[in-house]
């Protein structure tokens, strides 16, 4: 069956610049030039919370794997972090001298990496709100930067068309990919880490080894390429273009799949969801669609067994699933288990809400806590300036 469209939300005011899902799939985050941050609700009759504070256009979201938190980086240059329900709290980071570009949360939730147009890729950690370090050798503006899955490498796109690997502990760039002939507008790690797709402004959807920092797949559109996505599975990659249009690759054939039009002028940001069987996408139309994934109706089990070799658009032939380690070779799950109990399942359920529960309880004193810092330091800042008038005025009576 084709991917088929599933919800649509207005209520943006410019061009939708990113989208993202929560883990549990019931909330999408999106963020907009018209500098607010929306976070929908995938169930029906429930209310959108338009998010405000940053002061200029917002250009990336990301929700935290726990789903407890969403980072936004804006024109303004400042990375902020909300919490998806409580009204619009939010705590500021500020360390770029430039619009921010991208954030991306680590996979354990604990460090953020974000992308400047001040050529630099920061990485924080999350629950102290402290900045961490630097990247900089990009000569250009860095419009992404992801972290692979197992947290150890940082990947980063620029302007100066090159794709940039970082090795997390020691801060060194381990590899440059310099093969586009554009501007690198987005890229992202394959879910087994072992490889990244990069999107570009040459209308190419490149994807590159990371083991052996080789040319694995090369897709020749016929616009430019804001955005992409890996399904969970690996199987697949989905991107946005200037002509409107998402197009479903299988990587596993080497082949586009299916096209998509639903937009009105460029598909500007394009996400799968944790699980894959949904994907968002959003456009300079202010559209948020939502879209169900529906291919993925033949078990991916099944999928990655046929370990089908494919040939990318240059001909050259190769077995994409070797080469991958797709490491996801997901079992068929039993209708249960007999040695398996109910109340065994019910204990187990209720201890997965109780420990969902405390997350987001952390997650509420994590900001409340920065949020008083932050009033803690305002209120030093204020007395220092009132002592230091003090002085000036016994100076100035004693002279």
């Amino acid at each position: 069956e084709d991917p088929s469209l599933e919800k649509h939300f207005k209520g943006h005011r410019d061009a939708v610049t990113s989208v993202d899902f929560s883990l549990n799939k019931k909330q999408l985050a999106s963020g907009s030039m018209d500098s607010c941050l929306m976070i929908w609700s995938m169930r029906p009759q429930m209310r959108a919370y338009r998010f405000v504070g940053h002061k200029d256009a917002v250009m990336c979201v990301q929700f935290s794997p726990s789903g407890h938190l969403v980072a936004s980086g804006s024109r303004d240059k400042t990375v902020r972090l909300w919490i998806p329900s409580v009204k619009g709290e939010s705590t500021v980071f500020k360390a770029h001298t430039a619009t921010v570009r991208s954030v991306h949360f680590s996979s354990d939730g604990q460090s953020l990496v974000t992308a400047s147009d001040d050529k630099t890729v920061k990485v924080w950690m999350v629950h102290r709100q402290k900045f961490l370090f630097s990247l900089s050798q990009h000569i250009n503006w860095v419009r992404c930067a992801r972290f692979s899955p197992d947290g150890r490498l940082i990947v980063s796109a620029s302007d100066d068309k090159t794709v940039k690997l970082w090795d997390k502990t020691s801060r060194e760039c381990i590899h440059s990919f310099c093969e586009h002939g554009g501007f690198v507008n987005h890229v992202d790690f394959h879910p087994s880490g072992t490889c990244i797709a990069a999107a570009g402004t040459d209308n190419t959807v490149k994807v590159w080894d990371v083991r052996m920092n080789r040319l694995l797949q090369h897709y020749q559109g016929n616009a430019v390429v804001n955005s992409l996505s890996f399904h969970p599975s690996g199987n697949y990659l989905v991107t946005a273009s200037n002509d409107s249009t998402l197009k479903i690759l299988d990587l596993l054939e080497g082949r586009l799949l299916y096209t998509l039009h639903g937009h009105q002028g460029p598909a500007t940001c394009v996400a799968f969801s944790r699980t894959g069987d949904f994907f968002a996408s959003g456009g300079s139309d202010e559209q948020v669609m939502v879209w169900k994934t529906n291919f993925d109706a033949a078990d991916y089990g099944d999928v990655l067994k046929t370990q089908k070799s494919g040939t990318s658009v240059d001909g050259t032939h190769h077995t994409l699933q070797s080469e991958m380690d797709c490491g996801v070779h997901l079992k068929k799950t039993k209708p249960q288990d007999s040695g398996r109990n109910h109340a065994q399942q019910d204990e187990e359920t209720s201890l997965a809400n109780t420990l969902e529960h405390i997350m987001e309880q952390l997650d509420v004193l994590t900001q409340t806590v920065s949020i008083l810092e932050q009033r803690l330091t305002l209120t030093e800042d204020k007395l220092k300036e009132c002592l230091e008038n003090q002085q000036k005025i016994i100076q100035n009576k004693t002279s």
